[in-house]
């Protein structure tokens, strides 16, 4: 099992077969679940010193899910903890709903094969417990795996509740179910609104309402028997005035793999295309949650070339970013006293670059730490006990964004960061000025005033991005397999051989690429250290940024072990339309970290 902050996970399906469609987990999976959920109810006793927490527990749909759920909630009962079972429910609804309660335990592997599970603790400030407690629950469940008589002591704990505690909570299921899903409600008008104010709020949502009307807009959503197919997201569009369509609507349905990347993004593709086939033209945005429905990618439809496209994930998170610091300085531009924090952004090591420019344009920050959810919801917290505003957040490696007070990723926040930007147009005001819009706005403090026009579609917007040519997470170039279990090691090895290949490339390098320097980034957890002579930072994230004669950075390359999955993650990322520089570098990494695994 893999122990991180943002989530434990395995294959939990009995047979070992990553991609079965078992519900059966075998003994030792069941004795692993009653381990854990000792582990955690140590844990939340001892954290809210309450003699009974009461915490939500919840699952995705893989099949597994039902059984581990059972074996937690009669272990958690033994151990005297209260529990409000929503059964299959998504994270972020369960991460909202937990900010009522003293804290949850949900059920996933997130976007691993369907065959994996896991899980997720938080406590009830809405995101996953931080790595440092993430450690103390990982050193307590080892302890207890290693005892003696760890098998005795699990089946005692999945005996320990009575038969009609367990039916009881199975009884309430429902009734939590509807009032987590009503809390949820509540809590996305305010993350995507950003104001507590509901009157405040229905302006808002009555200025998208009222701009659909004039412009119809649907959105499409392959569900692919995620939780979200059980969660508020028909309810919630079409109360605010969007069509809604979505396909493989069963919970558990689970039809194609669960990565919301560009190779399973095509099914919503194809439908999109289906739909305006059919004359159904307002058929503008679709999504595709993974299987804890917190991360969508998007697809979208290109009016000028007739074809709905998937969105890479790293410019899905750029399109929030946009949409996000842009509507920040659209609400600070009618205030009477606008507020003077300044702006932030919050992102994970590897997230282009495309976003430092972004920020730039708004006079903002950007903040780095090492990949994990956690890490970067901790960072914004920092942050913001620092006196900035970090509205939004998130790993663009990944796609999704967090957007404030969130912290978890949610589709709904993605659908809507888009939804706004093709909504909050330009507007006539009583005195007959004019409030510019939130693409208006980007443009004009983009320095691209020239590209703004009324008529504009999300096609414009996209092409208003800064242009970078970026690994896709996803593709085979990005994941490695090494032997080396010592990571420090096998970077210090790594270092040594690309100082030596500098030396003999550099000019190669400059003549072909402008690249005249470069430096190291090191990450782990909430800490970046640039320009370090230290490479060796153990797991934690490891980039080489290359700059121009002008001292701008113009690409890096960068590398970690996955904390999820037993692999090695590298991309490459490159200022401009460049796919030939971009696989250039990364094959060099390659092959530098093949070498350094060798030796």
């Amino acid at each position: 099992m893999i122990l991180s902050a943002s989530g434990w996970r395995k294959v939990f399906a009995a047979s070992g077969n990553g991609e079965s469609k078992t519900k059966e987990i075998g003994r030792t999976n069941e004795c692993l679940c009653a381990l854990i959920a000792k582990t955690f109810a140590q844990y939340i006793t001892v954290k809210t010193e309450k003699k009974s927490p009461q915490i939500v527990v919840a699952r995705d749909t893989r099949p597994t899910g039902a059984k581990i759920a059972d074996i937690i909630i009669r272990t958690l009962l033994g151990c005297g903890i209260k529990i409000q079972y929503l059964d299959i429910a998504s994270a972020p609804e369960v991460m909202a709903y937990a900010r009522k309660l003293d804290g949850f335990l949900y059920i996933s592997a997130s976007h691993n094969p369907v065959g994996h599970n896991g899980i997720k603790f938080g406590l009830n400030d809405g995101g996953v417990i931080p790595g440092t407690e993430a450690k103390k629950l990982a050193d307590s469940f080892r302890e207890k795996c290693s005892a003696t008589n760890a098998k005795d002591h699990a089946n005692m704990l999945m005996n320990a509740a009575s038969e009609k505690e367990v039916n009881q909570v199975y009884k309430n299921s429902p009734k939590f179910k509807k009032t987590a899903l009503e809390e949820y409600q509540r809590f996305i008008r305010t993350v995507i609104t950003g104001v507590e104010n509901t009157k405040a709020q229905d302006a808002l949502f009555a200025q998208i309402e009222q701009a659909v009307q004039e412009k119809p807009l649907a959105v499409v959503c392959d569900m692919n028997g995620s939780s979200r197919a059980a969660c508020i997201d028909r309810t919630f569009i079409e109360t605010n005035g969007l069509h809604f369509t979505s396909f493989n609507n069963t919970p558990g349905d689970i039809a194609h793999a669960i990565i919301p990347e560009p190779e399973n993004l095509v099914y919503c593709a194809q439908k999109m295309q289906e739909l305006q086939g059919m004359g159904m033209k307002d058929v503008l945005l679709g999504y595709m949650p993974d299987c804890d429905g917190d991360r969508g990618n998007i697809v979208y439809w290109d009016e000028e070339d007739r074809m709905a496209k998937p969105i890479p994930a790293q410019e899905v998170f750029a399109l929030c970013v946009l949409s996000e610091l842009s509507f920040e300085l659209w609400k600070r531009k009618q205030e009477k006293h606008p507020s003077a924090q300044p702006l932030a952004v919050a992102v994970n090591c590897p997230t282009s670059m495309r976003i430092d420019e972004i920020a730039h344009a708004f006079n903002a920050s950007v903040f780095r730490a090492e990949v994990g959810e956690a890490n970067v919801v901790n960072l914004a917290r920092q942050k913001r006990d620092e006196g900035f505003c970090v509205r939004i957040l998130g790993e663009g490696s990944n796609g999704g964004n967090i957007t404030h007070p969130s912290s978890v990723r949610d589709p709904l926040a993605s659908i809507f960061a888009l939804v706004k930007l093709l909504t909050v147009r330009d507007t006539l005001q009583k005195d007959s000025s004019i409030r510019k819009g939130l693409f208006h706005l980007w443009c004009e403090e983009s320095g691209q005033e020239d590209l703004y026009r009324s008529d504009f579609t999300l096609r414009d917007i996209i092409n208003s991005l800064p242009k970078y040519t970026t690994t896709g997470v996803s593709e085979d170039r990005a994941v490695l397999t090494v032997t080396t279990e010592d990571k420090s090691r096998l970077k210090l090895r790594f270092q040594r051989l690309f100082q030596n290949e500098w030396e003999k490339r550099k000019d190669e390098l400059q003549e072909k690429y402008g690249i005249v320097s470069y430096d190291a980034v090191t990450t782990n957890g909430l800490t970046q250290k640039e320009n370090t002579q230290d490479w060796c930072n153990g797991t934690g994230g490891l980039k080489v940024r290359f700059f121009d004669a002008d001292s701008k950075p113009v690409a890096f390359i960068w590398m970690r072990p996955s904390g999820t999955e037993p692999v090695f993650r590298i991309m490459c990322d490159v200022k401009g339309d460049s796919p030939n520089q971009e696989a250039s570098l990364l094959e060099w990494e390659t092959s530098l970290i093949k070498k350094a695994d060798s030796i």
